[in-house]
């Protein structure tokens, strides 16, 4: 059954906001619009519970609970532990807070694996390691196609690495990563892996359990949710890890790596994340039981509906000789992030989009590294056009039109 995209849409506010009509999204990949099951429990949570939880009257009570049901049904999306599971303000704050961890369980002289395909907020703090004596190693892509090839991390693999990050997908290259593959490669040789799923995570909730990765991170302002950071660390490894947490909280799986107190609201308004993929499932008949199951089925009903509709737009960018897409030309392969170099600035390019009711960006968008690395000057920045399973045919053919006419 192929996605139900009027039926998608009435889930999202945005799409009958009076000020947001005559004007198409795509730059989801900076933060996707919010469903309406994260709204309803926001509202009612700042109307009815907003006092501090896990106390035993009601409103308390009941806050906490759905604090819990928030990561409880989500872990269990990912095929991971709800004690796996925390929440912080941000991917960014999360790294920073695992790093300081790192920090004392890598010793100096042994190694840890970054990339130049990241956004700097999975690369940049475990950079800065090096103050340490811990030795940071690159796994650099290819200066053409932006690829990450797992035989060039073979070679710079051996038993000082600790730790190899990287990203499901990159912000800008789009290509997605052979995530089990990789982490594969890092096991049989001892280091532990750490992925960026930002770029990947709106696309379809991943099974991180299946996938084998020991941290997975992703934001839920980005997966239609609230501004907060999901970070799966898997037991094995956060017990090794130094607790950075109140000393008390040492002992709490899901506290361990967040020193600061959550935001509740937004956590509790996280479930409603759950309930959208929930929503959709039984929508368009999918598994009636086992939380991943359903969640695959929704990845899979979301990824193809994105392949469908981004294919004609990579299709227009390959055969133009005035622009370089960067990253595959094969809708499969990718995530409909879309970044483009062209031969002039690109924020002016996105603000004349912009006339023409496409919301996109211009920029390095934080992944200065990489543009770099593509032979992209970060001070002309790229243009970047992004979109999720909600957009419609009709808006990817308006976006089509309007990049022919401007470029």
């Amino acid at each position: 059954m192929p996605l139900d995209i009027d039926f998608v849409r009435s889930q999202f506010p945005a799409f009958s906001e009076p000020s947001l009509q005559g004007q198409a999204f795509f730059e989801n990949a900076g933060g996707s619009y919010t469903c309406q099951p994260v709204i309803d429990r926001l509202t009612r949570f700042y109307n009815q519970r907003k006092v501090q939880p896990y106390a035993p009257y009601e409103a308390s009570t009941l806050g906490g609970a759905e604090m819990d049901e928030a990561r409880r049904r989500l872990a269990a999306m990912m095929g991971v532990e709800t004690d796996e599971l925390s929440f912080g303000p941000s991917t960014s704050q999360n790294v920073y807070v695992l790093a300081q961890a790192f920090r004392k369980f890598v010793s100096p002289g042994e190694a840890i694996v970054v990339t130049n395909q990241d956004h700097e907020a999975n690369t940049g703090p475990w950079r800065r390691l090096a103050d340490e004596g811990i030795e940071i190693r690159e796994w650099v892509i290819d200066p053409q196609t932006g690829h990450l090839d797992p035989a060039d991390l073979e070679k710079i693999l051996d038993d000082k690495v600790r730790l190899v990050c990287f990203p499901h997908c990159s912000n800008v290259v789009g290509e997605i990563n052979p995530v089990t593959e990789i982490t594969a490669l890092a096991h049989a040789a001892g280091a532990f892996v750490c992925v960026d799923g930002v770029s990947y995570a709106p696309h379809g909730l991943p099974n991180v359990g299946e996938l084998g990765p020991d941290i997975y991170l992703f934001s839920a302002y980005k997966t239609y949710g609230p501004h907060q950071g999901l970070m799966v660390v898997r037991k094995a490894l956060a017990d090794l890890l130094p607790n950075q947490a109140h000393y008390f909280n040492g002992g709490v799986g899901y506290k361990r790596f967040t020193p600061a107190g959550p935001d509740h609201a937004q956590v509790a308004a996280c479930a409603g994340m759950a309930d959208y993929i929930e929503m959709l499932c039984d929508h368009h008949g999918g598994p009636s039981e086992d939380a991943a199951a359903r969640a695959a089925f929704v990845h899979d009903l979301m990824r193809a509906q994105e392949v469908k509709l981004l294919q004609p737009l990579l299709d227009m960018l390959r055969e133009r000789n005035d622009v370089r897409l960067i990253g595959p030309d094969k809708a499969e392969l990718r995530a409909p992030t879309v970044a483009i170099q062209l031969n002039r600035p690109a924020e002016p390019v996105a603000a004349k989009l912009a006339e023409l009711g496409i919301m996109a960006g211009g920029g390095d968008f934080y992944a200065v590294r990489a543009l770099k690395a593509l032979g992209a000057d970060p001070e002309v920045g790229v243009l970047r056009v992004s979109f999720t399973h909600y957009t419609s045919e009709e808006e990817v053919k308006a976006l089509i039109a309007a990049l022919e006419s401007v470029l």
